[in-house]
């Protein structure tokens, strides 16, 4: 006997509809009625269509100890400076780092004191009171901000509820941002491996993305091939590409927007890259993805001690034409 499956059907929209909302957005966007959120990086926001986007998925990705979870914190907290008049909220899935760790990288930042000196590392010379203070009262500004943290790992099915739950209430009627620090650490299902995970995660990113206006910011981690002798012997192999992702495929289907953070002094490269840029104390934020608009690099000062990544301008911000080349295999 054939059997018969009864499914709900998919909606479906005419496409007038769609260039309804087109002429609309594009209307509000030269009249500055709608906005991206900037960011205090100048070229950042030229890079990606003036900042922050709504109905956005951005990939920022690194290895350990590049800045990636210094520049995602630092962004959470320039978004209220830099935008003071923006209905926004924040939900970040801390899942790297607790929430009161990352209260005290804001803190370093803005007092431009290292968390260690903030935490007393040297008992010969504990924080005085005078500093105490100024953390006091720094907090004071911070209480009140929409900023909320999910400390504890979960699975997909958590953030999909954790998601739905928090743009009902705390975010509700506002622009949501979602972070989550970082994909790797996300639970699998038993039995289930970690890109199987990893794409899940994806698929439910994709369809919050579209929502309401949610735009999301999702850490990850580079492989080791980025560390091998062969590719830091070889400056046309310096720079980050998309299999130096882990699980790249899923990543770059769901991304609007795929930024690597590299400190290539870290892994011991003296020269950069084929047009040999510098190193010394400096970050180099790679965009490998932009759904809009080219592809760049972009340096930034290293000031990681106090959780601060500064724009600098260095010559050449665009990669050659045998850089572009290889920056997207």
């Amino acid at each position: 006997m054939e059997q018969t499956f009864y499914s709900k059907p998919l909606k479906y929209r005419n496409i007038g509809t769609a260039a309804g909302e087109a002429v609309d957005y594009i209307n509000q966007r030269r009249h500055f009625k709608l906005q991206s959120l900037a960011t205090k990086w100048p070229k950042f926001n030229n890079l990606c269509m003036g900042g922050i986007e709504p109905n956005v998925l951005y990939t920022i990705a690194g290895i350990s100890g590049s800045g990636k979870s210094s520049f995602v914190n630092s962004l959470e907290s320039d978004l209220f400076e830099q935008n003071p008049n923006a209905n926004i909220a924040i939900l970040n899935f801390s899942w790297e780092m607790l929430s009161s760790r990352q209260v005290g990288r804001k803190l370093s930042y803005k007092l431009n004191k290292t968390t260690q000196d903030l935490y007393s590392g040297d008992y010969k010379n504990p924080l005085n009171d005078a500093d105490f203070k100024r953390v006091e009262d720094s907090v004071k500004d911070m209480k009140d901000l929409p900023i909320y943290y999910v400390d504890t790992p979960g699975t997909v099915e958590q953030v999909r509820e954790t998601i739905k739950e928090f743009v009902l209430n705390e975010g509700k009627g506002k622009w949501v941002i979602i972070i989550l620090d970082h994909t790797l650490l996300t639970k699998g299902k038993t039995g289930e491996s970690e890109r199987i995970t990893l794409s899940n995660l994806q698929r439910l990113f994709i369809e919050v993305k579209k929502y309401s206006r949610n735009t999301i910011i999702q850490l990850s981690q580079l492989n080791r091939m980025i560390e091998e002798s062969d590719r830091i012997a070889n400056p046309s192999m310096h720079y980050p590409m998309r299999k130096d992702i882990f699980g790249a495929d899923s990543l770059f289907h769901a991304s609007d927007y795929v930024l690597v953070i590299h400190r290539p002094e870290i892994i011991g490269v003296v020269a950069y890259g084929l047009a040999g840029r510098p190193v010394k104390d400096l970050i180099y934020l790679h965009c490998l993805k932009n759904r809009e608009g080219g592809l760049g690099i972009i340096s930034f000062s290293n000031n990681l001690k106090y959780n601060r990544i500064d724009e600098i301008n260095l010559p050449e911000q665009l990669p050659t034409n045998e850089e572009q080349l290889q920056i997207k295999i």
